[in-house]
């Protein structure tokens, strides 16, 4: 996302309030509670662009992590409401990229990028992303 012009949003974009219990001993977001936050933006990407995630797995696919990454720039708090926004970095022939960015108001607190493998229900191995995937995806793709 770096590069893009601050006045054009975001293709995707949901909002959530940092729990107590999401916090370490020094009172900021735990690190790995990004990724679990990471998770449910995809979930609710799933929602949105299939129905449901259950509409996902009916396409004979899921979806398994291949590779995170993750700069953490500023720290979050309990009772902070982070913005997290971003898109895919193109659609390759098995798997895709999320790139998102965490957000107090305009402090940009973390930027992510997930590396997404599709993957036959059946067998577990890589699969082509099915042509229905590729429809709901495309107006999350990063222009």
């Amino acid at each position: 996302m770096a590069g893009k012009s601050t006045s054009e949003a975001p293709p995707f974009s949901y909002e959530l309030r940092v729990r107590y219990g999401e916090c370490d001993a020094q009172g900021i977001i735990f690190n790995a509670n990004y990724l679990a936050y990471v998770d449910v933006v995809l979930t609710e990407i799933w929602r949105q662009t299939m129905g449901s995630y259950d509409s996902l797995l009916e396409t004979g696919v899921d979806t398994v992590v291949g590779e995170v990454n993750m700069r953490f720039l500023a720290p979050g708090r309990f009772d902070d409401v982070l913005r997290i926004e971003g898109g895919f970095d193109g659609l390759g022939t098995t798997s895709t990229t999320l790139k998102l960015q965490f957000r107090r108001g305009n402090d940009l607190l973390v930027e992510s990028d997930v590396r997404y493998v599709f993957v036959d229900l059946d067998n577990w191995q890589k699969a082509p992303i099915p042509e229905k995937v590729r429809e709901g995806l495309a107006p999350l793709l990063l222009r």
